[in-house]
């Protein structure tokens, strides 16, 4: 018997290793054309077309007290989310009170309502695994909800009472003023957020509501009394746009809705002020943040921009991708090639209803903080001067329309969307005319709009960076005035 079992397990290795020599043999001759038609280069990749993206079955109704409503089904996971959009914003807050918007939204989240105080609020939530959010931002108002689908009726209803019977508490709003000066106290910690905050300020104007920072004065200024009073200005039925994604019945949504939200009337009438003026305040010009302890320049230089409707936003589109990225002019010649910078970006900055920024710059050695300077503009004005090759045009065409399906990634995605461009009055196939006029792009279109758009000339200049490692000196850059120093202190409460 032990014989038979040891020739057995002899037998059954010899059998188990021509079959894996065999096995090894197929495999390689079956894979032979394939590694011969497997491309040289990522040039000779090829890829079927993006297929043609379509918007997803939803429903826009009113209520009767105004409130805009967006819904979409989506019962792929047993989940419920929304957000309820307001029209209006912290460039609405007084400029002695400056940070009083941001304050309002976070003491209306953390305080809870009457029938709910902000700790058993947040218990409810948590005990559900739900989460209710709120932030008001520079040009709209979001209060946020989400959870499982069994939880819609509570969590909503949770949504609906903060809402409607915010109760703004003393003790929250100190706790919100204290943290507040927190994030003062460490705004210049770093330099990147240096330079980003400063620019904003050199092209808008630091009194302008897109660019003023909140400050120990504004925030000491700001009682409860405010927060009651932005809220009721602001918080009404017919200046909110509800979005609901998830998997719900339609049916039972809107009876959820309008049993919650349909009763609502404000106390007083929503007065929506006009929108801030907008204009470039300085027209060119060297700006610098003496920062000693650096040993690197953080470089940012900008016009102003524009808006997402312009009727060239694609060709300005395709216009960034030219420039921007890997892959783009800046990265390619000032990194790569002339070893300028650490990193390199220009962009064409949009927003919606007012001029965002074109914005270029990067992060350098302190002593080639002059020439990537130099390098970044003559890209600027090359881009004006010659037209692009072929093979820049399709790149930057196909990194945007690639880019395009993260547009629709999920219903979530395609909510917002609906939702931001019924609150700035944009046609719900902005995206898709987008779509097709990058299509359409041209080399021509390309130099034409960054002859008509791109303004070397008067781009403001702001270094942050240690003055005495930077060679050439900063004033080699503009003879004909003379570097200006901006006092980043934060000023004492």
């Amino acid at each position: 018997m032990l014989t038979f079992n040891i020739f057995s397990t002899k037998k059954s290795k010899l059998l188990w290793a021509g079959l894996l020599l065999l096995t090894m043999v197929v495999t390689i001759f079956w894979h032979i054309p394939a590694i011969a038609a497997t491309p040289k280069h990522y040039t000779d990749l090829t890829f079927p077309p993006l297929p043609e993206l379509q918007l997803p079955d939803y429903e826009r109704y009113q209520l009767d007290n105004g409130i805009t409503v967006y819904l979409i089904e989506d019962h792929e996971l047993p989940l419920v989310g929304g957000t309820a959009l307001f029209r209006t914003g912290d460039r609405f807050e007084p400029a002695d009170k400056v940070g009083l918007a941001s304050i309002t939204a976070e003491v209306m989240r953390n305080g809870g309502t009457s029938q709910h105080p902000g700790d058993q609020f947040n218990q409810i939530l948590e005990d559900k695994a739900a989460y209710i959010e709120a932030g008001i931002h520079t040009t709209s108002g979001r209060i946020s909800f989400g959870g499982l689908s069994e939880d819609l009726p509570t969590v909503f209803g949770l949504l609906a009472d903060l809402i409607r019977n915010p109760t703004f508490p003393q003790d929250k709003l100190e706790l919100a003023k204290t943290q507040a000066k927190g994030g003062i106290a460490r705004r210049n910690d770093e330099p990147e957020e240096i330079a980003g905050r400063e620019l904003v300020k050199l092209i808008y104007g630091a009194d302008s509501p897109y660019a003023r920072t909140t400050e120990y004065s504004t925030l000491n200024k700001i009682n409860r009394e405010d927060l009651v009073n932005f809220y009721q200005q602001y918080f009404h039925p017919e200046t909110m746009i509800l979005g609901v994604v998830g998997d719900f019945d339609r049916q039972k949504m809107k009876a959820l809705i309008a049993e919650k939200l349909g009763d609502w009337k404000p106390s007083q009438k929503a007065v929506i002020p006009p929108l801030p003026s907008v204009s470039q305040v300085n027209t060119g010009g060297v700006f610098f943040v003496d920062q000693p302890q650096l040993t690197q320049s953080y470089v940012e230089m900008g016009h102003l921009g524009g808006l997402l409707n312009d009727p060239n936003y694609p060709e300005l589109s395709v216009m960034n991708n030219v420039i921007d990225g890997f892959g783009g002019r800046l990265f390619n010649n000032v990194r790569s090639r002339q070893g300028l910078a650490y990193s390199v970006y220009g962009s064409w900055g949009v927003s919606y209803d007012y001029p965002g920024i074109f914005n270029a710059g990067g992060q350098t050695r302190s002593e080639t903080t002059v020439p990537f300077i130099q390098g970044v503009k003559a890209e600027l004005e090359r881009l004006q001067k010659e037209p692009i090759k072929p093979e820049e045009l399709t790149f930057a065409k196909e990194s945007t329309l690639n880019s395009f399906i993260f547009n629709f990634e999920d219903p979530g995605q395609t909510l917002s969307r609906l939702m931001q461009y019924e609150y700035y009055g944009y046609p719900k196939d902005f995206i898709f005319d987008y779509q097709r006029q990058v299509e359409a792009t041209t080399i021509e279109d390309v130099q034409r709009v960054a002859q008509q758009y791109l303004k070397p000339e008067n781009l403001v200049i702001l270094i942050v960076g240690n003055e005495k490692m930077i060679n050439p000196p900063l004033s080699s850059l503009d003879q004909k005035s003379k570097v200006t120093t901006i006092d980043v202190t934060i000023p004492g409460s």
